[in-house]
């Protein structure tokens, strides 16, 4: 009788598991399917008009606002944009290894970490002499510095928010897919009218170019030794995102406006990248399966931004203001100015 009991209880207890699994999936499928579709859209149009796709999920994720006022779109594109979009930036670890890391130099280690650091305390001096707050100083410094539009989301994920914080990041993502896709033309001939040797080239357009496929064109433009060293660059530059969202974790730990307490001083995508730096560096790892989560990455974070440009209406984009824009800019000069000077005034980095 008792056994009959505990297996009935047992059974009870899986029928209210799949039960409360069944209703998450019902409330979440809308919005996922929503911005799935966008993703799938704005890829489609990069593959065959050559453009940023970030820059398309946003622009079209804008037009389709009207999703997230009160409908039952809503749990879905608040789940993409914070949940899919943290388990792709975890993901993003395996574009890195530690031999390459190791193999770098000291040369190239330092140009990347002081150009992060420089620009990232740009960002916050530049703020409050254009009247903006300290938060979009971080966020705009951090994604000039680090990786763009998937370095500004995750930089906003452990910020302690405010009103404007959606705002800001949207209006963050789309300057710096702007401009990084401007760097990809300009940036490269700026590099051959320098008379740059390959390799000097390639960590120009590494250092300097804000997102990752835009440092791919660059440097494949200009030989495929550029392409290398630049996407080596950049994947450096990447991993400085781990120890900036780690810093930033800690410092806002007890924030309310961040969210809810965690057991662990820092958030779990932060962990999942820097585990898969390590397991991805290992020989054993299938190349095939590395490439397979690459992928995966690369559809959350378009997912998580086609949600985040549903949240986004384009009157709260023009109550930003023309400040924004002068500080985005002035981020990313300062930054190119770095570069070359280090460039030239130590040459040639390995």
């Amino acid at each position: 009788m008792t056994a009959s009991r505990m297996e009935k209880q047992e059974s009870d207890a899986q029928d209210d598991k799949r039960g409360r699994y069944s209703k998450w999936l019902h409330q979440m499928f809308p919005g996922l399917l929503a911005a799935t579709t966008i993703a799938i859209a704005a890829r489609f149009l990069a593959e065959h008009y050559d453009a940023p796709v970030m820059l398309f999920a946003l622009l079209l994720g804008i037009g389709f606002h009207f999703l997230t006022e009160d409908g039952p779109c809503e749990p879905g594109i608040e789940f993409a944009s914070k949940n899919m979009l943290r388990f792709g930036v975890a993901l993003l670890g395996l574009g890195i290894s530690i031999d390459q890391i190791v193999s770098a130099g000291f040369g190239v280690l330092g140009l990347v970490f002081g150009a992060v650091f420089f620009t990232i305390c740009s960002g916050l001096v530049i703020a409050p002499l254009l009247n903006r707050n300290w938060r979009f100083g971080l966020l705009t410094g951090g994604a000039v510095a680090i990786c763009g539009a998937s370095a500004a989301l995750a930089i906003n994920s452990v910020l302690p928010k405010n009103e404007h914080s959606e705002r800001n990041t949207i209006f963050t993502v789309i300057s710096v897919t702007v401009f990084s896709t401007v760097a990809m033309v300009i940036y490269p001939i700026l590099a051959t009218f320098l008379e740059m040797d390959h390799s000097s080239a390639g960590v120009f357009l590494g250092a300097t170019i804000h997102d990752v496929a835009q440092v791919v064109g660059a440097g494949y433009s200009i030989s495929k030794e550029s392409g290398d060293m630049a996407t080596f660059v950049k994947l450096l530059r990447v991993a400085m995102l781990v120890p900036l969202v780690l810093v930033l974790s800690l410092a806002f730990r007890n924030d309310p406006t961040v969210g809810t307490k965690r057991a662990l001083p820092l958030p779990l995508f932060v962990i999942g990248f820097a585990a898969l730096v390590f397991i991805g560096s290992h020989q054993s790892f299938p190349e095939e399966l590395r490439q397979v989560l690459l992928e995966v990455s690369r559809w959350c974070l378009v997912i998580a931004i086609s949600a985040l440009g549903i949240k986004t209406s384009l009157k709260s984009l023009r109550d930003v203001g023309g400040q924004a824009i002068v500080m985005i800019v002035a981020e990313t000069v300062l930054l190119v100015i770095l570069v070359l000077g280090v460039l030239y005034v130590i040459p040639p980095l390995p």
